[in-house]
């Protein structure tokens, strides 16, 4: 249990927890900016004040104290020749810590530390905000602007095909037309007419002519 323990364990052991550190500030007074969390900002904001105050000192000891602690020397190099100079006349408060939203993800709290003269640091990088996409049918209040906006893009997407479309005609004009083949006709069908057969005239319907003649011939009368 660590009752009345300073310090900030950050869930590490010691160890690995100065380990971190060491790399904190080696990155710090490399880029002279970092982005970390406002937890371990806190923690290396004084051990990187004493590496430049070490500096300061200039001394073959400050030396080798600052290099016993950063993992890279050709930082501790540009801790003496550069930054220290730069810090002749502070007495102290060689860095600055600036608060950040929060991380997305576990909301943990965001911080820029960097040292006070680092002029030439771009605006504060912020977390972009993720916002939802807009709806694809446009909203009944949408203005005519809007809208002619969104017709203006079609035209240019139209006149663009319209040169693939014209050198589509002129290839169809150009390409020889295949041979056409007459096809044979097809073979007349003669029609077949059926015969007109005139039905005989019924035995009752025969003429009174020969009914005449045929009782004449049996008349002996009217044979002599």
């Amino acid at each position: 249990m660590r009752h009345r323990l300073s310090g900030r364990h950050l869930g590490r052991e010691t160890s690995h927890r100065i380990a971190l550190y060491r790399n904190l500030v080696t990155d710090l007074l490399r880029y002279e900016r970092i982005t970390t969390t406002e937890a371990k900002a806190k923690e290396i904001r004084p051990m990187a004040e004493k590496i430049i105050t070490l500096g300061r000192r200039g001394d073959l000891h400050a030396r080798r104290q600052a290099l016993s602690f950063l993992y890279d020397p050709r930082v501790a190099k540009k801790v003496f020749d550069e930054i220290a100079p730069r810090m002749a006349t502070r007495p102290g408060g060689y860095l600055r810590i600036t608060g950040l939203e929060p991380r997305k993800g576990d909301g943990a709290k965001m911080a820029v530390i960097e040292l006070v003269d680092y002029v030439d640091a771009p605006a504060t990088p912020r977390p972009q905000r993720v916002t939802a996409s807009p709806s694809a049918t446009p909203s009944p209040r949408t203005s005519r602007t809007s809208t002619a906006t969104v017709v203006e893009p079609e035209a240019e997407v139209v006149a663009s095909k319209a040169p693939a479309v014209e050198d589509a005609a002129k290839l169809e004009v150009e390409a020889p037309a295949e041979p056409i083949i007459a096809e044979a006709p097809a073979p007349a069908v003669a029609e077949v007419t059926e015969p007109v057969v005139e039905a005989a005239p019924a035995a009752d319907e025969a003429p009174a002519a020969d009914l005449s003649d045929a009782a004449n011939e049996g008349d002996p009368k009217r044979e002599e």
